[in-house]
C-alpha cells in the first residue's frame, strides 16, 4: 500500500501526505436543518415522512409495547419470525417474546442456518439504533448477535424505534458514528440505512414497491423512551 501511495505522491509531483485535516467550512447548512426541534416534533417528521415512503408507524410505550408488536404481527399475517439476539428485548419487557415457537433468534453460532431461517419468515423484527427523521431511515449497527438478512429477506419487516433514538438526519447519524470511533468503540463494518419497504423507480420512473426486499414496513415508535 505505501509503494502504491508512494507512486500516486510522486506522479502528483508531492509527498505522500500521511494525516488529513479536517477542513473548516464556512457554510454547513447540513448542521441547521431542523435545528432546535424537540423529539416531539422530529416524530411528526418522521410520521409525515413515513406516508411518503410506504411505511406504517404506530406509536405505543413501554408498557404496551408486548401488545403493540403481537397486533402488529398479526396484522402482517403472523410468523414465522426472524429477530436479531439482542438485549433490548429483555430491557423492555419482551423477554417471553424471545421464547414463541414462531420465533427464531439469531445465533452466531449456527452458521448458514440463519439466512435459511430468515428466507422462511413472513416478519423480521430489528430495533433502530438511529432514526433519521428526515428521510424516515433506521439505521441498524449490525454485529454478530444481528445478521443483515434480518432486515433484507423476510417479506415484512418490522423495526422497534425508541423515541430518544431519532435525529434531524444523515449528518447527526454520520456524527454519533465519527464519535463512536474516535472513544475507540468498536464500529460495525455493516451499517443498514432503511426506509422502509425496498423499492425502485429507476424504470420508466414508475415506482414498483418490494424489488428487492421486504414488500412491507413497520416502524412501532415507543414514545416513553
Amino acid at each position: 500500500m505505501e509503494a502504491f501511495l508512494q507512486r500516486i505522491a510522486s506522479r502528483l509531483g508531492r509527498d505522500v501526505r500521511t494525516s488529513v485535516e479536517r477542513p473548516q467550512w464556512k457554510h454547513a447548512p447540513q448542521q441547521t436543518v431542523f435545528q432546535g426541534y424537540s423529539e416531539d416534533e422530529l416524530l411528526d417528521v418522521l410520521k409525515n415522512q413515513c406516508t411518503r415512503i410506504h411505511t406504517t408507524l404506530v406509536e405505543t410505550n413501554s408498557a404496551e409495547l408486548y401488545d403493540t408488536v403481537e397486533h402488529v404481527i398479526h396484522a402482517h399475517g403472523g410468523g414465522p419470525i426472524i429477530i436479531a439476539n439482542d438485549e433490548r428485548y429483555e430491557q423492555f419487557g419482551l423477554s417471553s417474546f424471545l421464547k414463541r415457537e414462531d420465533v427464531y433468534v439469531w445465533d452466531a453460532t449456527r452458521g448458514r442456518d440463519n439466512i435459511e431461517a430468515a428466507e422462511r419468515a413472513n416478519i423480521g423484527i430489528t430495533w433502530s439504533d438511529i432514526t433519521l427523521a428526515e428521510s424516515g431511515t433506521v439505521v441498524l449497527l449490525n454485529n454478530q448477535n444481528q445478521g443483515r438478512t434480518i432486515s433484507f429477506l423476510p417479506t415484512t419487516y418490522v423495526a422497534l424505534i425508541p423515541k430518544s433514538t431519532i435525529v434531524p438526519r444523515m449528518t447527526q447519524a454520520a456524527r454519533l458514528i465519527r464519535e463512536k470511533m474516535a472513544r475507540g468503540e468498536r464500529v460495525p463494518s455493516c451499517i443498514n440505512f432503511i426506509t422502509g419497504p425496498s423499492n425502485s423507480a429507476d424504470i420508466e420512473m414508475n415506482l414498483v414497491v418490494g424489488v428487492h426486499g421486504p414488500v412491507k414496513a413497520t416502524y412501532i415508535v415507543i414514545t416513553d423512551r
